[in-house]
């Protein structure tokens, strides 16, 4: 890694294993990457604040809309404590991706830090499961957004309804993002405040008329109530771990994706907590409605507040799916700018420089998918899937500490390996909620990808060279793919 143009960083220089230490760091990082004979490449075109939106659109989607009947039901009065706690469990893993997103300007997120921490053969495995978790992803979305609608039209529920919301609904945001990465980003500029708005106007209205008996009448929760939430829990937070998915379009991914993961888990674990106070103080028997925030709304504001959250719950869930197909692309990539997959899903469109191919494919699985399954059992293979990029992040974390030594840009986590540990110690957690069938499925997912691995292993990365004066300054920087 460079400290300003062309000099070394500060502790570097001593010895010859410092040196090398800081040639690696350089080749890792020095990402202007510039082709001849003026190859197409992604373009650095996202700032801070559209990274922070990217972030926030990829966590707070259906699930805020879900979570407070289902975790009343499981946990009742101690719900809302057990939303704060799986807030904080997750803030541990936020934080590893903090400390690894700051040392790399690369597409790919936990593709990148575990490729870089232990090899190909494992990168590549958090890379296809990050980029199966993205497909899951969007195709449970999209499921999600029929769900959402069909209180007003009742055909979304299945047969050609759904399908047509399921087509609508990717195909119109894959058509955003191939036109640019800057479209992708203002979509989630906008609808990350379409989002926050009635979740925010919730809280102001409902906080003063919580009943507050029914909260703090905690009982000692069930445990095997807590076990089988545990998993709603995490794909409620779920989604933070793309925020550097697309990094390779940021102009300065290496201060603001620390930033924007930081913000986004703080602010989210008070909002979530807040509506699942507000939730179980306002509706009676909250665990047992279908529609726990519009029932809220409803009783708070009357049926412009129903409205209202109706409308915010699928405009939720559309920007969390734009967000799945943005970083669903760059996943598949990155894979393919490495030579781990087809080198033909890593070309770049000439006039708009997105991943055309690779949006197109993840397109072509999404809609599929949606349409063989429901969004509760697609939602399950996601959550279970993302466990490879929380693992592999978390345990790589110490390695590229040793690997690569801090520079001033670089965040250290204190405490050593503490925070490491627990970031994994939570991923043991929330597996123990998870099915045998989604273990199972998630071990075929691991074999298929090694599979994979094996058959494109003599294969050399897909010619990526650096720019000839080592800058690395982020605004500069640009991504191709060389013959």
């Amino acid at each position: 890694m460079s400290h300003g143009r062309g000099r070394a960083a500060p502790g570097f220089a001593a010895g010859s294993r410092g040196r090398a230490r800081a040639a690696r760091a350089l080749d890792y990082n020095r990402v202007a990457l510039s082709p001849p004979s003026g190859k197409p490449t992604l373009a650095r075109a996202v700032s801070r604040w559209q990274v922070v939106s990217l972030g926030a659109n990829d966590v707070i989607g259906g699930g805020v809309y879900l979570l407070p009947a289902v975790a009343a039901a499981a946990l009742g009065s101690a719900s809302p404590w057990a939303v704060l706690a799986a807030g904080a469990l997750v803030l541990m893993l936020v934080l590893c991706f903090a400390e690894a997103g700051s040392l790399f300007d690369e597409p790919g997120s936990g593709y990148v830090y575990t490729r870089e921490a232990f090899g190909e053969f494992v990168g590549f495995e958090v890379g296809w499961m990050t980029w199966i978790a993205r497909v899951a992803s969007a195709a449970s979305l999209a499921n999600g957004v029929a769900l959402a609608i069909t209180g007003v039209w009742p055909g979304a529920a299945g047969g050609a309804g759904r399908a047509l919301v399921v087509i609508a609904v990717l195909g119109g945001l894959t058509a955003i993002n191939l036109a640019g990465v800057k479209h992708g980003a203002r979509t989630a500029v906008v609808l990350i405040v379409c989002k926050l708005l009635p979740l925010l106007l919730l809280i102001a209205v409902g906080i003063f008329a919580i009943h507050w008996g029914r909260v703090f009448a905690v009982p000692r929760p069930d445990m095997k109530g807590l076990g089988s939430v545990g998993l709603l829990l995490l794909f409620a937070y779920a989604g933070f771990e793309n925020t550097a998915g697309a990094a390779g379009e940021f102009r300065n991914p290496r201060r603001d994706v620390p930033f924007a993961l930081i913000l986004t888990i703080s602010s989210v674990t008070a909002i979530y907590t807040l509506i699942q106070l507000i939730a179980l103080g306002v509706v009676p028997g909250l665990g047992s409605t279908k529609t726990p925030l519009a029932d809220a709304a409803g009783i708070l504001v009357g049926r412009s507040g129903i409205w209202l959250l109706t409308v915010g719950g699928v405009l939720s869930v559309i920007g969390t799916c734009n967000n799945a197909v943005l970083a669903g692309g760059r996943y598949l990539y990155a894979l393919a700018a490495r030579g781990r997959v087809p080198r033909v899903f890593a070309s770049v469109h000439p006039r708009f420089r997105t991943p055309w191919i690779a949006l197109l494919t993840h397109l072509a699985l999404a809609v599929p998918l949606a349409l063989s399954g429901s969004f509760a059992q697609i939602a399950a293979l996601s959550v279970i899937a993302r466990m490879a990029s929380y693992i592999g992040t978390a345990a790589a974390v110490p390695v590229l500490r040793r690997k690569l030594p801090a520079t001033a840009r670089t965040v250290r986590l204190p405490g050593g390996p503490v925070i490491p540990i627990a970031a994994l110690v939570v991923c043991l957690i929330f597996l123990s909620s998870a099915t045998r069938r989604n273990l199972v499925a998630g071990a075929i997912a691991l074999a298929v990808g090694a599979i994979i691995h094996v058959a494109h292993r003599g294969r050399s990365p897909a010619g990526l060279t650096a720019a000839p004066d080592g800058t690395d300054d982020a605004s500069e920087s640009r991504y191709s793919v060389l013959p």
